[in-house]
C-alpha cells in the first residue's frame, strides 16, 4: 500500500482516488515525530495539504476499528480563507472519509444560515468554514466547540491577509486548551508568527518548500511591452499557448470588467471573477470552466482565493502583483498536484526594473521573453490543427455518407482547405505588436504624449500641498476662471506652495486674458494664476538653489540665527508674518487655504 501508515480506510479511499505516492508534505505529516504534536507547515499551494491535514487528523476522529467515533459536538474544525476553498476542502475529506462514514458540515458566506445550523445540530465530526461565518454561529450559540481535538488554519497567511485576525483569535479563544492545531501557510510572515505563539504548544515545524520561493512545477516568464498593449500581448499570450484553462489577473474589479470585456469581443470563452459577482455568478462561473464551456477566466487577487481547478495550465498577470507574497499566491493557482504550470508577468517598459527586484526578493528565476508574434501563433495553429485532425477517430455511417457526398462535388484537397479554412476562422485573431526594440521603446514613450499637447505653456498658481491642493477642484477653478475645458489642460505638478500646469500655446493667450477678467470676481478669484517662466523642475531647483545660499559663507542674505526653524517661529508669531483670517469672519473655508493650527481651534464637537 503507498500509504502504510495511515488507517486502512483511508489507504483504500486514497488508492481508489489515483494515489500512487504520498507528496513531501504527506509523507512529512505521517512521520512518527509529527503524531499528535502540533504543527506549523509550510506548503506551496497545490502541493496536497487537505489531503494532509486530513491524514493528520485521523488518530482524533476514528475508533480503533477505522469507523468515525460519533457525538454531539465537531471533534475538528477546519477554518478557511474563501467559500471556494472551504467548499474545495468538504468534498476532499468526504471521499477521504467515505467509508469510514464521516460527517462533515460546511459554514461559509453566502449560503442559507439556517441549513448550516441545522446541520450542525446534527452532529458532524468536523465543521470546515469561513471565518466570519463560524464566528457568526460561535456568538449565536449553533456551533459547540467544548469536545474539539483538531483545528486546522488553512491558508493562514491569506486569512490574516483578508483581515480575519480578530475572527480567528475569538474562534481560538474558545476551543479547549488541550486540542491540537494544525497552521498550514504558503508564507511565514510575522504576523503568522505571532498567531502560533499564541496558539500552538511546542509545534513542530515543517517545511516542504523549497529555497527558490516559486514552485518547482511552475515555469515563470516575464514579457515586456508597450503600456498601450497590454491587452494585445495578453490576446497573443491565450492564443500561442492555447492553454486548457488559464486565469488573468487583474488588481481592480473596474479592470476585470474591462477585460473580460475585450476578450469576449475577441472570441474567446471566457467568465469573470470579482467582488462585484453574487455566490451564484461565481458558482455558475466556476461550473463553466470545470464543464470546458469556457476556458479563461478573468480574476482579482481576493475573488481567485481558494479556486482550484485542475485544468489550469497558464497563468497570466496582466496588472503586476503588489508584493511576492501576491505573486506567489496567483502563480500557485496553476502547477498544482505535480501537474506542469506556466505563469507569465506582462511588464510594461517603464515597470521592469520594478518586477527584476520583486523576482528577486522572490528568489525566482524568470525568462524574460518578447510577447508571441501573429507568425509564432500561426505556426502553433498548423501544428494544433495537425495533431487534431491526424487523430484516430471513429466514424459513423452517417459520417461516411456525408463525406462520401462532398467528395462528389469536391477534390480531396478543395475539402481539407475548406476544414482548415473553418478552424482558423473560429480562433480569435492574433495581433500585430510593437517590435521589443530600444527604437520602439522610445517611439512609444513618445507617443504616450497628449495629443495636441506638443507644444505648451506652463502657468503657475499660489497655492500647493500647504494649501491644501488638489486636483478635484483646481480642474474646476480653471475651467471657470480660463473659460477652458478639461480636455485643455495638461499635465498638474502640485508642489509645497505652488502649483504648476500645462495649457497648449494655441489657447494660452485667450486663457491669460480670460484670468484677468475673472481675478476677483468669482469663486477662486483670489488664487493668483499667471504665466511661469519656468517649468516646475526649473522652479524646484531655483528653490534649492537659493535655501542653499543662505547656508554658504558670503552669501548676500541675512545671516541665520538661533536654531534651524527659528526664524520660521518668528516669522508666522512677528509683524511681517500675514495675519490668519478666522473662518467666522471670512465665512467658510475654501480648500486652498491652511488649516488652522490645532491649538487656535474651538473644542473638539
Amino acid at each position: 500500500m503507498p500509504f502504510p501508515n495511515v488507517p486502512a480506510v483511508l489507504g483504500e479511499a486514497l488508492v481508489a482516488r489515483g494515489y500512487s505516492d504520498p507528496t513531501p508534505v504527506q509523507a512529512a505529516v505521517l512521520e512518527p515525530e509529527a503524531e499528535g504534536r502540533d504543527l506549523i507547515v509550510s506548503a506551496q499551494t497545490g502541493s496536497g495539504k487537505t489531503v494532509a491535514f486530513g491524514i493528520a487528523m485521523a488518530p482524533d476522529l476514528l475508533r480503533p476499528d477505522g469507523m468515525a467515533e460519533f457525538g454531539t459536538s465537531p471533534l475538528a474544525l477546519v477554518i478557511a480563507p474563501t467559500r471556494e476553498l472551504a467548499l474545495q476542502v468538504s468534498r476532499e475529506l468526504m471521499w477521504l472519509y467515505g467509508k469510514a462514514g464521516l460527517r462533515v458540515a460546511t459554514c461559509v458566506g453566502g449560503m442559507d444560515p439556517s441549513k448550516e445550523r441545522r446541520s450542525l445540530r446534527d452532529g458532524p465530526q468536523v465543521v470546515v468554514g469561513t471565518p466570519g461565518r463560524l464566528r457568526d454561529h460561535l456568538e449565536r450559540g449553533a456551533l459547540d466547540l467544548a469536545a474539539l481535538r483538531t483545528v486546522v488554519l488553512d491558508e493562514a497567511d491569506e486569512m490574516l491577509d483578508m483581515g480575519f485576525r480578530e475572527d480567528l483569535e475569538e474562534i481560538l479563544d474558545a476551543t479547549p486548551e488541550s486540542r491540537r492545531t494544525l497552521l498550514f501557510s504558503a508564507t511565514m510572515p510575522a504576523p503568522i508568527t505571532r498567531l502560533a505563539q499564541r496558539y500552538q504548544r511546542d509545534a513542530l515545524r515543517i517545511s516542504t518548500v523549497s529555497d527558490g520561493r516559486g514552485h518547482g512545477d511552475i515555469a515563470y516568464q516575464a514579457v515586456t511591452v508597450s503600456p498601450s498593449e497590454i491587452e494585445n500581448a495578453v490576446v497573443n499570450l491565450l492564443r500561442f499557448h492555447e492553454a486548457e484553462t488559464a486565469m488573468l489577473f487583474c488588481a481592480t474589479r473596474e479592470n476585470v470588467r474591462r477585460l473580460h470585456a475585450t476578450l469576449q469581443e475577441r472570441g474567446f470563452a471566457v467568465v469573470a471573477l470579482s467582488g462585484e459577482h453574487s455566490q451564484s455568478e461565481r458558482n455558475q462561473a466556476l461550473q463553466a470552466l470545470r464543464d470546458r464551456r469556457a476556458r479563461v477566466c478573468v480574476a482579482t487577487d481576493v475573488a481567485a482565493r481558494g479556486i482550484d481547478l485542475p485544468t489550469l495550465s497558464l497563468v497570466i498577470h496582466v496588472e503586476i502583483p503588489r508584493d511576492a507574497e501576491t505573486l506567489q499566491h496567483r502563480s500557485g493557482r496553476t502547477g498544482r498536484a505535480g501537474k506542469k504550470g506556466t505563469a507569465v508577468l506582462v511588464v510594461p517598459y517603464p515597470r521592469r526594473k520594478r518586477v527584476e527586484s520583486m523576482l528577486r526578493g522572490a528568489r525566482i528565476n524568470a525568462e524574460w521573453i518578447d510577447p508571441p508574434t501573429a507568425e509564432a501563433i500561426r505556426h502553433n495553429d498548423r501544428q494544433r490543427l495537425l495533431e487534431a485532425l491526424l487523430e484516430p477517430i471513429e466514424f459513423d455511417e452517417e459520417d461516411r455518407e456525408l463525406a462520401t457526398r462532398l467528395l462528389a462535388e469536391r477534390s480531396p484537397e478543395d475539402i481539407a482547405a475548406a476544414l482548415v479554412r473553418a478552424h482558423r476562422a473560429a480562433l480569435p485573431q492574433a495581433e500585430e505588436l510593437i517590435p521589443n526594440t530600444p527604437e520602439a521603446q522610445q517611439a512609444d514613450r513618445q507617443d504616450r504624449h497628449r495629443a495636441g499637447f506638443e507644444d505648451v505653456v506652463w502657468f503657475r498658481m499660489d497655492v500647493g500641498r500647504r494649501q491644501n491642493a488638489d486636483p478635484r477642484w483646481i480642474l474646476p477653478l480653471l475651467c471657470r476662471r480660463g473659460h477652458i475645458t478639461r480636455n485643455e489642460i495638461g499635465a498638474i505638478r502640485i508642489s509645497a506652495n505652488e502649483t504648476h500646469f500645462q495649457v497648449p500655446r494655441t489657447i494660452a493667450d485667450k486663457f491669460a486674458s480670460a484670468l484677468v477678467r475673472t481675478a476677483g470676481t468669482e469663486d477662486g478669484g483670489d488664487v493668483s494664476i499667471e504665466p511661469s517662466p519656468d517649468t516646475p523642475r526649473d522652479a524646484a531647483r531655483e528653490h534649492r538653489k537659493g535655501a542653499r545660499s543662505h547656508e554658504r559663507p558670503g552669501h548676500s542674505g541675512p545671516p541665520r540665527k538661533g536654531p534651524p526653524g527659528a526664524a520660521r517661529k518668528a516669522g508666522r508669531s512677528g509683524n511681517d508674518a500675514k495675519p490668519r483670517p478666522a473662518d467666522s469672519a471670512k465665512g467658510p473655508k475654501k480648500p486652498w487655504q491652511k488649516k488652522p493650527h490645532r491649538k487656535n481651534r474651538g473644542p473638539a464637537e
